[in-house]
């Protein structure tokens, strides 16, 4: 559906960006508006945002084309925004500035506790000039640079982790989750051999340490604790594209193993979806789904999708994670579903898999009707249970500039590689 996922992309997601996002005055993009989109409720910049939208510009700008947009709009788009956060954002040390007002001057996110608090901003800066980097060759080292001082903290537990920092005693996905998919970029943009070092060691974590059976353990170890036992689909999804994309890094590993990535996502839809009222829950608990009801459906060709979408539970320890689990698991958000649509349509073509071309059918009839806002404007990104919208804050208070955007182009460059 290249002109569905193209019109959308362009005329309503672009499009609300391009008017509503960009900040001619300083620099860099305005994020902090509400679900609605129609209130900027802060100035400030969240870096964690700067980052990501650096590379959609560039990645937009390098499919002009096939888009039909003028490239040099977002190419300049890409270039202002990186010069903002290299200038105001970037630390000596190679980490950044969580956040910063409008003009640039960081700001400590939680009074006394530093301005540099979440990993997960480095390495969305180090992708958007990875990004960069394929226009402007210069953004390629400070790429690296930033790569290789997260990846650095990380291996040696001085990470930070905000707005969620990992539980003690816990493992967690998103770190190696993070690393194959900005590693890979990095990579694609300097051809280095320590950047190559990371992805492989990264996919090798996910492969040793998170995958159990068919299925990926979000906080190991695998126990009856609500950490152990809770699952995060939406995360699992978005990770299979990221370890497709890096298959030709990593032979020999779970990366090149279609298969197995295949198992992997029909599981995780399974276990994911809302039998009640469709779509992707954020949370499920780990015994959601069994093979015998995986049997059932596909015998009965049901178009309920399983068992799936079961209240976590487990014994709890009073971690500050734990309630956000409990507390919102039944939410339905915008990323999961923009992440499942491009990993169900590149594996179930890559892998020759019908269930997940089923799946994706399933996906797209359920976020189109679910997400979308109407013409010329972005998505409603937080919903409840039954799909209404939700005013809450999920992760950082922006309307974030990635995930639906990002994926409608991969979907629009996978249908062009298939035409």
């Amino acid at each position: 559906m290249p002109d569905l996922w193209r019109d959308h992309l362009v005329d309503d997601v672009l499009g609300w960006w391009m008017t509503h996002g960009p900040d001619p005055d300083h620099g860099g993009v305005l994020t902090c508006w509400d679900n609605a989109g129609t209130t900027l409720v802060s100035t400030d910049k969240y870096t964690w945002s700067q980052g990501r939208w650096i590379w959609l510009m560039a990645r937009v700008a390098a499919k002009a084309d096939l888009l039909g947009v003028d490239p040099g709009r977002y190419l300049d788009h890409a270039r202002s925004t990186a010069v903002f956060v290299r200038d105001h954002a970037l630390l000596p040390d190679g980490s950044t500035a969580y956040v910063t007002d409008r003009t640039g001057t960081p700001k400590e996110p939680v009074a006394g506790q530093g301005i540099s608090v979440s990993v997960f901003a480095d390495l969305f800066v180090a992708l958007g000039f990875a990004g960069l980097a394929k226009h402007d060759p210069e953004w390629a080292e400070p790429a690296e640079s930033i790569l290789l001082s997260a990846a650095a903290r990380i291996a040696d537990g001085t990470f930070r982790s905000e707005p969620y920092p990992v539980p003690n005693g816990r493992g967690s996905f998103a770190l190696p989750m993070i690393l194959t998919g900005v590693g890979e970029q990095v990579h694609r943009a300097t051809g280095s051999a320590r950047s190559l070092e990371i992805v492989r060691e990264a996919v090798a974590a996910i492969e040793s340490t998170f995958v159990h059976g068919d299925e990926v353990v979000e906080m190991p170890p695998y126990d009856d604790s609500l950490l152990g036992r809770h699952r995060a689909p939406g995360h699992t999804l978005e990770a299979l594209w990221f370890l497709h994309h890096a298959r030709d890094l990593a032979p020999g590993t779970l990366a090149a193993d279609t298969d197995r990535l295949c198992d992997l996502a029909e599981h995780a839809c399974r276990l994911d979806w809302d039998d009640e009222h469709g779509g992707l829950l954020r949370f499920v608990d780990s015994d959601s789904d069994s093979d015998s009801d995986r049997d059932s459906d596909r015998d009965s060709g049901s178009e309920g999708g399983g068992s799936g979408g079961r209240q976590p539970a487990g014994r709890r320890t009073d971690d500050p994670y734990e309630a956000l689990v409990a507390g919102t698991w039944d939410t339905k958000l915008w990323w999961p579903h923009a992440e499942a649509l491009y990993t169900t349509a590149l594996l179930g073509r890559a892998g020759g898999r019908a269930e997940l071309d089923r799946w994706h059918e399933r996906l797209r009839d359920y976020t189109l009707k679910t997400f979308p806002a109407g013409p010329g404007e972005e998505w409603i990104q937080i919903r409840r249970r039954d799909g209404s919208p939700l005013d809450e804050v999920v992760a950082l208070p922006v309307k974030d500039p990635f995930h639906i955007a990002r994926s409608l182009l991969l979907l629009v460059e996978l249908e062009k590689e298939n035409a």
